[in-house]
């Protein structure tokens, strides 16, 4: 006789705080990422269960990091629904969904449009520098 194997399912508690973990890491790389124009007060992670984006900026950290973030550490998801959450508390900034699972890497997933305007902005950036140092 084979014995199946359970899923063990986690807590709701369990669960939201693997979820709170993913929001504070995302918080903290944006903190040191603008270390010398932002303080902690500027962008925090907000308290599972309201509703809105996942960290809520600051006018300064919005021009910043001008992104809605969705975060889910989860081991299976709808991104569609995630995605649709996300945009839905955009409030006009960029989408973007960060998520991972135990044991994985952490992704970010943003509509190509916004991916590839970031791209333009990056490649005008780096035309404008580089006229500058032969300057």
């Amino acid at each position: 006789m084979e014995k199946k194997s359970k899923k063990r399912r986690i807590s709701v508690q369990s669960g939201k705080q693997k979820g709170r973990r993913l929001q504070q890491d995302v918080r903290d790389r944006v903190l040191e990422l603008f270390k010398e124009e932002l303080e902690p007060d500027d962008v925090r992670s907000t308290g599972m269960g309201q509703s809105g984006t996942d960290l809520q900026l600051s006018p300064l950290a919005k021009r910043k990091f001008p992104f809605a973030l969705e975060a889910k550490n989860q081991e299976a998801l709808s991104i569609w629904a995630c995605l649709e959450q996300a945009e839905a508390n955009s409030d006009n900034l960029i989408p973007l969904l960060v998520f991972k699972r135990n044991r994985s890497k952490t992704y970010a997933c943003l509509n190509v449009d916004d991916f590839f305007k970031i791209l333009e902005e990056l490649y005008e950036y780096r035309k404008d520098e580089k006229t500058l140092l032969k300057g």
